[in-house]
């Protein structure tokens, strides 16, 4: 298990770049190799976990980079950024602001994912009530924002755009999919489609998107998350700098991942976004990360809300459930290989 020394970790931080080859990334201004390895962070709760609890993110932030992570994927709330149409609430960026400086101090990228709506509870009335247009146009906002808020800071990884879209569905169904429990991970882009095809839309309002970010920022670099159907998300990746699957692989089922892998490719970097011994061990977890080398050039799990400490206090003491042992497999699989992972890749 990790142990933490409590030591400040180095301040000095370079922006990430593509690599000439097109392939991998680099650091700038020093050009060595910088390879995405870490972990999706406080997905639902980040900027409430700091307004309420600063000291704790402060020592996950160094708890994830004991362990050995270069990047954490975080999920800003929508509902606490924007507060009405075109109007941002300061105290929100202020957070965003203090996330940079954690992320500089601690020596981890952020991958900031827009659009964040994922608790049902926290929604806006306001914001779901928009036609189609409109609702980009707020979309476009948020993105804006988040850009000129963060364009001069060397610890962004990249922007991913939205988690997990939708191109288009039916009004009925809604802005949102993907449920699990409070929580809607995924949304859709339009509900009135016309006669536009999936890929019409995608291209569309990714090229929105990725303009809005552009307008105050032109060095970090732009992605999106996407659900393992590769097929769905070709006319978005043209406009991306890299590209970035969600893959969880299944339980002795770890070559039919890898094949899925590799239908991402692109001829763009792919830095897998999500992945976790979800539906499989941490044997089968490992043998995939370590079989996608040879494809992907990044990869990112989950971080626990329990400290590994903890965890694996209460395996100790015989008091760990099964989702904590779950857990401690995974931060104890990161550790492990994350040498491999983040050392030369397969060829």
């Amino acid at each position: 298990m990790l142990l933490l020394t409590g030591e400040s970790w180095a301040a000095d931080i370079e922006s990430v770049r593509i690599a000439p080859d097109k392939k991998e990334f680099v650091l700038f201004p020093s050009g060595s190799r910088y390879t995405p390895w870490g972990h999706n962070y406080a997905s639902v709760d980040l900027l409430k976990r700091l307004a309420q609890n600063d000291a704790r993110v402060e020592r996950e932030f160094a708890e994830m980079k004991a362990a050995g992570a270069t990047v954490a994927r975080i999920h800003p709330e929508m509902p606490r950024i924007l507060t009405a149409p075109g109007k941002a609430d300061p105290q929100a960026l202020d957070q965003l602001k203090r996330l940079l400086q954690l992320a500089e101090n601690s020596g981890i990228h952020l991958q900031i994912t827009g659009l964040a709506c994922y608790k049902i509870e926290d929604r806006q009335a306001w914001y779901d009530g928009m036609d189609e247009q409109d609702r980009w146009k707020t979309q476009a906002f948020f993105w804006e924002t988040i850009a000129q808020t963060c364009a001069e800071s060397p610890a962004v990884f990249a922007y991913d755009l939205v988690n997990e879209p939708v191109a288009f569905g039916k009004r009925a169904e809604g802005w949102y999919t993907g449920r699990m429990g409070g929580v809607e991970f995924c949304q859709r882009l339009s509900l009135d489609p016309g006669n536009r095809t999936g890929d019409d839309v995608f291209r569309e309002w990714t090229k929105r998107m990725v303009a809005a970010i552009r307008k105050h920022d032109q060095t970090h670099l732009i992605t999106m998350g996407m659900l393992p159907f590769p097929g769905v998300y070709t006319a978005a990746a043209e406009e991306l700098d890299f590209v970035s699957p969600h893959l969880y692989p299944k339980s002795e089922k770890v070559d039919d991942e890898i094949k899925l892998l590799q239908k991402f490719d692109w001829g763009k970097p792919i830095v897998i976004g999500e992945t976790f011994p979800l539906s499989c061990g941490a044997d089968d977890e490992r043998a995939f990360l370590l079989k996608s080398r040879g494809y992907a050039h990044g990869w990112i799990g989950h971080w626990p809300d329990k400290s590994p400490a903890e965890l694996a206090e209460l395996k100790r003491a015989g008091r760990a459930t099964i989702q904590d042992a779950i857990w401690l497999s995974w931060v104890d699989l990161f550790q492990e290989i994350g040498p491999q992972m983040i050392g030369e890749t397969s060829k």
